[in-house]
């Protein structure tokens, strides 16, 4: 049941009392003492709001919650001096949730409208990362709209009371996806564009030359003439240097032809631009730079609000600082095949994305399961080989299939799809091995983790499956193995 959004009321904090009853003497020697201090703590925060920004990219931004209020910074001191022994939210039960959303912003037609949606969780005691994005067009349950699209919430809450969205996006997916979110950040693209040129731009590597025909120019949406709306964006493969606004566009193209057209295409190309981002401060040591910092400092003022207390940031930056960004595990949630998300029109004609099997109980599984780790050793076998898997339903179990592939691609395999068999009256799981023996390490963890039987031999049946699949689709890859799972797949689900 869906309750009643808690909008928030964020309210200021006025650090001005402490100084009564001083003499002027002394209120003069603890303003310049806290001058100094507060400049340190200005520096020392900045570094950590960049890098939280090199890892997520998405920041919070509202004028009545300005994460660096000088006022709230003093009140902080003893959390800062303590940080170790005090908990972040979500510590205790061992994962630090934190949404992030990005939008045009307050000065853009619909700028309230979150464009990027995504849920970062931490694992304190690992200091593993996950990045689990969902597309803008998926419908939630929102209170007093019924099922909208879930970057409508955030817009919604504005309207009703400003500086109340990030809080009621969050509230609202943590019911969605049955996860406490305790913090919330959200950026805009003036942010994006404005931190990266103080930083003096950052160099790209370009795995794939970029051609999009149909980026959005700012400011032309409403062009009577269709073709002045956008511009040829194209970026040649190999190294590229990008300022901001170069970097924004490589992040946001969705129209690129080839393989950059895809989500994922678009999800890698986030991740190099973070990575560039980090590098970049590293090279540049932010720290030693007080005029920089300051710039930037101005930046975060202007366009960043969060419920973050300055402590927390602290402490999440000490978490976070020593993990590589290929090892940050990311996940996109999408219609392709497999994925938990269909396609779908509404009466008014409306495109939307909603759960295939009518409920969000496999996306909350994905997302509950992110950080259950598979044996070093037997990831590190199976990454030798890479096999492509393909697991077909054969029961009328709804979702065990991506249950399945989910604790599978923790070990290392490649799914290549996930669908429901010609049958659904297995009552055992079977492993049929295209490989012929070719991939013997990974067949024996595939064994061991499903329970299945192996048959190396391939009946008529599936032949003729394989043969109809070829028929239809371009490029087809053939997998290595195909897990038929049974009802008794049910009950060893992989043991992860």
């Amino acid at each position: 049941m869906v309750n009643d959004l808690d909008l928030l009321e964020i309210k200021k904090e006025n650090g001005g009392d402490y100084l009564a009853g001083y003499n002027e003497r002394r209120h003069s020697i603890k303003r310049r003492a806290g001058g100094r201090l507060l400049k340190f703590l200005a520096y020392l925060t900045t570094v950590a709001a960049i890098v939280l920004f090199v890892f997520t990219s998405r920041v919070l931004m509202s004028e009545d919650n300005k994460i660096f209020s000088p006022l709230s910074w003093l009140s902080q001191f003893k959390h800062l001096a303590q940080t170790s022994d005090n908990l972040l939210k979500g510590e205790e039960n061992g994962r630090v949730n934190v949404l992030l959303l990005g939008m045009a912003g307050k000065n853009h037609d619909g700028g309230y409208l979150t464009d990027t949606i995504m849920l970062a969780s931490v694992s304190p005691a690992s200091g593993d990362v996950s990045l689990f994005s969902l597309p803008r067009d998926l419908i939630v349950p929102i209170d007093g709209y019924g099922f909208r699209k879930i970057n409508n919430i955030n817009a919604f809450a504005e309207n009703e009371q400003p500086g109340s969205g990030g809080l009621a996006v969050s509230q609202a997916l943590s019911r969605v996806l049955d996860v406490p979110i305790d913090y919330y950040l959200r950026v805009d693209f003036i942010s994006f564009v404005k931190i990266i040129d103080e930083l003096g731009g950052i160099e790209i590597e370009v795995e794939n030359t970029l051609d999009d025909a149909r980026y959005p120019i700012a400011g032309r949406e409403e062009d009577p003439n269709y073709e002045n709306r956008f511009e040829y964006l194209h970026l040649e493969k190999g190294w590229q240097p990008m300022d901001g606004e170069l970097a924004l566009k490589y992040v946001r193209s969705r129209h690129a032809g080839g393989v950059e057209g895809s989500d994922f295409a678009r999800s890698r190309r986030q991740q190099k631009v973070l990575q560039a981002v980090k590098d970049k401060v590293l090279n540049l040591r932010i720290l030693f730079k007080p005029r920089l910092i300051n710039n930037i400092l101005t930046t975060l003022q202007e366009h960043v609000a969060t419920n973050f207390k300055v402590w927390e940031m602290v402490k999440l930056w000490g978490i976070i600082k020593d993990t590589d960004a290929d090892k940050v595990i990311t996940k996109v949630l999408d219609n392709a095949n497999g994925g938990l998300l269909v396609d779908a029109i509404t009466p008014e004609g409306a495109y939307i994305l909603q759960p295939r099997n009518g409920d969000y109980a496999e996306i909350q599984y994905l997302v509950k399961n992110v950080f259950s780790n598979a044996p070093p050793e037997q990831t590190s076998a199976v990454k030798q080989e890479y096999p492509a898997l393909e697991i077909q339903n054969g029961t009328w179990i709804n979702g065990l299939g991506q249950r399945m592939a989910t604790d599978l691609e923790k070990f290392g395999f490649a799914v290549a799809g996930v669908h429901n068999a010609s049958r659904q009256n297995y009552e055992e799981s079977v492993i049929f091995d295209l490989s012929y023996g070719e991939k013997i390490k990974s067949l024996a963890i595939l064994k061991e983790k499903t329970g299945a039987r192996v048959n190396y031999g391939l009946p008529d049946w599936l032949l003729a499956e394989l043969k109809q699949q070829n028929e239809n689709k371009v490029n087809l890859t053939q997998p290595d193995f195909i897990l038929i799972i049974g009802r008794d797949a049910d009950k060893t689900q992989s043991g992860v």
